[in-house]
C-alpha cells in the first residue's frame, strides 16, 4: 500500500466574473486565480495520488505554462493522474482532503464535493472544512488552500 499526500493554495481573484469551482462543485463567491479552473481541492487531491505512485507532481504532468490546459476542469486532470496511477499497477482505496477557506462556508457543500471527487478518483472520498479563524493568509481570506491524503493499494492482476 502506497500514501500519498497533496496540498494546493490559490488566492482570491480580482476578476469578478472568475467562478469558484472547489471539488468540482461551482459554488457562490470570489473565483480562484489559475491557469485551470483553479480547484484547489482536485488539484491536492491529483498531487497525492500522483505522489503515492512515485510519479511526480502536477505540476510536471500538468505545467501551468500549457496553453492547452488553460481553463482546464480540474476533475479532468484527477481522472488523467488516477489513470497514469493505475498504469503504474496502483488503485485507489480511499481519500480524505481538508479545505481551509475563511469564506466562503463550505459546509453545505462538502457532500457534493465528496462526490464528485469520489467518482473521478473511483473510491470514497471524505471532504471537510475549517477556517483560519483570523490568522495568517487563510484567516485573512486572501484565498484557499487544500490538503489532502489518498491511500492507493497493487492492483490485483
Amino acid at each position: 500500500m502506497r500514501i500519498g499526500q497533496g496540498f494546493d493554495v490559490h488566492r482570491f481573484s480580482a476578476d469578478p466574473s472568475r467562478r469558484l469551482v472547489l471539488g468540482g462543485v461551482r459554488i457562490d463567491g470570489r473565483g480562484l486565480e489559475g491557469h485551470s479552473d483553479a480547484d484547489v481541492v482536485a488539484h491536492a487531491l491529483a498531487d497525492a495520488v500522483l505522489g503515492a505512485a512515485g510519479l511526480g507532481d502536477i505540476g510536471t504532468h500538468f505545467p501551468d505554462t500549457d496553453p492547452a490546459l488553460a481553463g482546464a476542469d480540474s476533475l479532468e486532470l484527477l481522472a488523467r493522474s488516477v489513470a497514469m496511477a493505475r498504469g503504474a499497477g496502483l488503485g485507489p482505496v480511499n481519500a480524505d482532503c481538508t479545505i481551509l477557506a475563511e469564506e466562503p462556508r463550505l459546509a453545505p457543500h462538502t457532500p457534493s464535493m465528496a462526490g464528485r471527487l469520489a467518482e473521478r478518483l473511483g473510491a470514497p472520498v471524505s471532504v471537510k472544512a475549517t477556517r483560519g479563524e483570523g490568522m495568517g493568509a487563510i484567516g485573512r481570506a486572501e484565498g484557499i488552500a487544500c490538503l489532502a491524503v489518498v491511500l492507493l493499494a497493487p492492483l490485483e492482476p
